[in-house]
């Protein structure tokens, strides 16, 4: 278990250093030409599996409630970033919401990154999971 906490942290981080690296390509799309948005469409698909990646190690390590419901927080709201994208032609406001919910991934990937690092050595988190483990 110990070995998935530790790729949990390191998928956190990862996915964190993505989304800065995301955010400067939108930004390199706008100020060096709009040929440059397909590196971040691209890279969108590309990392996007992380938030996956970090759903089944929470899963898998049994990190929690907690942490199985912020994996899937991040699940979500990286899946709605497409969707904002589709609904530009048909609803131009509701699509403008894809960079207000770029931050809310970036605030809700800090959170994830920042607080898994208890998880390399958190015996509550590790007593938690015997618990529901115990449980199920």
């Amino acid at each position: 278990m110990h070995t998935v906490r530790l790729a949990f942290i390191g998928v956190a981080w990862l996915f964190l250093a993505c989304v800065v690296v995301q955010v400067f390509l939108a930004g390199l799309g706008v100020f060096a030409g709009a040929q440059n948005f397909s590196l971040h469409r691209e890279f969108g698909y590309v990392f996007g599996w992380l938030t996956l990646v970090l759903l089944l190690l929470a899963l898998a390590g049994r990190l929690g409630r907690r942490w199985i419901g912020l994996s899937a927080l991040l699940l979500v709201l990286f899946a709605l970033q497409s969707v904002f994208v589709a609904l530009r032609e048909i609803v131009p406001a509701v699509a403008a919401l894809h960079p207000v919910n770029a931050l809310a991934i970036f605030g809700a990937a800090l959170h994830v990154a920042m607080r898994s690092r208890g998880l390399a050595n958190d015996r509550a988190a590790a007593v938690e999971s015997v618990t529901q483990a115990g449980r199920a």
